[in-house]
C-alpha cells in the first residue's frame, strides 16, 4: 500500500493539482482559470507537495480561490520560470526576490513569521571536523549558485575566511544532506528549516558545523497581474493559519511558527548586498 500512495502523489504532480473551487465573481480574474502558486525546490518535488499541498488545499478552502502547487525539478529551471513569470504566487529565496522584484516585478506580501534566515555548513555527526578551517581542500556540497543562504552565503563564508574549497552543486536541500550523511561530501550548505524538516534518518547523521551572519527570510510574492483582491484574500488566509490548531499543524511539517506581512523593503538588506548574478550557473 505504501508503495501505491506514493506513486499517486508522484502522478498528482505530473498533473496540475487544482486545490479547490474558484467562487466570488469578485476575485475571479476568468472562469476555471486557478492561481498557481510556485514553490522554490529547496526539496524533492514529492517531499514538498507532502507538506505544501495540504497547507494549500486549506488556503484554498478558507478563501475560496482556486489554487494550483507547482515548483521545478531544480533551482535554476525555477529561476527561469520566475524570469518568464510563470507563477502567480511563489515563494522564493530572498536573492531570487530582490532579482525578480525587478522584472517581472513579483511583489512581496508575506514571510515567515520569528524567522531570519542564515545558511549552515553540516558535516556528518562522526566526522572529525570541528572547525571549518579544516574542510581546506575538500569537497563541499551546495544546492544550486542562487541557493540564497544555503549556497550565497555559506560560499562567502568560506572565501571570507580565505579557505578553499571544491564547490559541488546537487540540486536541493535534500540531496546536500544525504550526500553528507553518506559520506559523499566532507560537508554541506543548507538552513535549518530544511535541515528540521529533513527525514529523521538522515537529519540524526547531520551536525550543525558553523552558520553564517543572518538575513530576511523568504518572500511570499505575487505577479503583478494578480488582482490585488486575490492576493489580499490569500495573503489574510495565511496569516491566520497560525490562530487555530488545524492551521498550526499544516505549518508545521514546514517548521512555520506563523507568516506575517511583509514590503517589499524590507528586502533592502539583500539588495545593499550587490551579490554577484548568479543564476543559471553550474559548477
Amino acid at each position: 500500500m505504501p508503495t501505491t500512495s506514493k506513486f499517486s502523489l508522484r502522478r498528482s504532480l505530473l498533473r496540475t493539482l487544482a486545490l479547490g473551487p474558484l467562487v466570488g465573481a469578485g476575485l475571479a480574474r476568468a472562469q476555471n482559470q486557478p492561481v498557481t502558486f510556485g514553490i522554490v525546490p529547496q526539496q524533492s518535488a514529492t517531499a514538498l507537495a507532502r507538506v505544501w499541498i495540504p497547507l494549500l488545499q486549506e488556503v484554498a478552502h478558507r478563501s475560496g480561490i482556486s489554487m494550483v502547487f507547482r515548483t521545478a525539478t531544480d533551482i535554476p529551471t525555477f529561476e527561469e520560470r520566475l524570469k518568464a513569470g510563470e507563477y502567480d504566487l511563489a515563494y522564493m529565496n530572498p536573492y531570487h526576490y530582490s532579482v525578480f522584484s525587478r522584472t517581472p516585478g513579483y511583489q512581496a506580501f508575506a514571510k515567515e513569521k520569528a524567522r531570519r534566515l542564515m545558511g549552515i555548513v553540516v558535516v556528518a555527526k562522526d566526522s572529525p571536523y570541528t572547525d571549518i578551517h579544516q574542510l581546506s581542500g575538500k569537497t563541499v556540497a551546495f544546492p544550486a549558485p542562487a541557493a540564497f543562504a544555503a549556497s550565497m552565503l555559506t560560499r562567502a563564508e568560506f572565501a571570507r575566511q580565505n579557505i578553499p574549497i571544491t564547490a559541488k552543486y546537487v540540486s536541493s536541500h535534500d540531496s546536500v544532506y544525504r550526500g553528507v550523511a553518506q559520506g559523499i561530501f566532507a560537508a554541506g550548505g543548507g538552513i535549518r528549516r530544511t535541515l528540521e524538516a529533513m527525514d529523521q534518518d538522515v537529519a540524526d547523521k547531520l551536525r550543525v558545523l558553523t552558520n553564517t551572519p543572518d538575513y530576511i527570510p523568504h518572500a511570499f510574492a505575487a505577479h503583478p497581474r494578480v488582482p490585488t483582491a486575490i492576493r489580499d484574500k490569500i495573503a489574510e488566509v495565511l496569516l491566520a493559519l497560525d490562530q487555530d490548531e488545524e492551521g498550526r499543524k499544516l505549518l508545521e511539517p514546514l517548521s512555520f511558527k506563523g507568516i506575517i506581512r511583509a514590503s517589499d523593503g524590507e528586502w533592502d538588506e539583500i539588495r545593499r548586498l550587490k551579490l554577484e548574478q548568479t543564476l543559471g550557473r553550474g559548477g
